[in-house]
């Protein structure tokens, strides 16, 4: 459930815009691409595409599981650097619901291993050759929604739909 509106089709987003849910511990993003929702599926189930585009442009990511289907599941590491010092993490979770319009999973970063979010991504085709990408990410607690808001994650989240971008224009997606 969420409390916000999807804003209207003309509404643009050539930029990520992330909003934290001002009723429940939610996540909203939305994106606009040059893009088919199949193109924007693919980026999200095809292991090797996805392993292309996640994350900040100076992280590298290996996907160490993955079965995207309904009841499937996932798991990859990155590796990167921080500005101070070399990290390696990882994030892993399970595919719900898993269609054109539609993915939903859940979705833990082992620096939080109980903390586990609910994802819902739906894909928009706008009728111009555009989609939007919606992501609604409801997290366990205020806290644990909030430590994400502040960890960065508008960095990864836009370089990596930026690398989405180019992987379009590139016809590789």
């Amino acid at each position: 459930m969420t409390t916000m509106q999807t804003p209207d089709t003309t509404t643009r987003f050539p930029e990520a815009q992330i909003l934290a849910d001002e009723h429940v511990p939610a996540i909203h993003i939305w994106r606009d691409f040059d893009a088919t929702p199949a193109q924007l599926l693919r980026a999200h189930t095809e292991a090797e595409i996805f392993a292309q585009w996640v994350g900040p442009q100076d992280v590298g990511a290996d996907v160490t599981h993955w079965d995207a289907r309904d009841g499937g599941s996932w798991s990859y590491s990155v590796r990167g650097t921080d500005g101070r010092q070399e990290f390696e993490t990882s994030f892993r979770g399970c595919f719900h619901t898993v269609r054109e319009d539609r993915l939903v999973q859940t979705f833990t970063w082992d620096g939080m291993p109980d903390a586990v979010s609910l994802e819902t991504m739906t894909f928009e085709d706008l009728g111009d050759g555009r989609t939007r990408l919606h992501a609604f990410s409801l997290c366990d607690s205020f806290e644990g929604r909030d430590a994400w808001l502040r960890s960065g994650m508008e960095t990864g989240v836009n370089d990596g739909y930026a690398a989405i971008d180019r992987m379009l224009a590139e016809g590789s997606l």
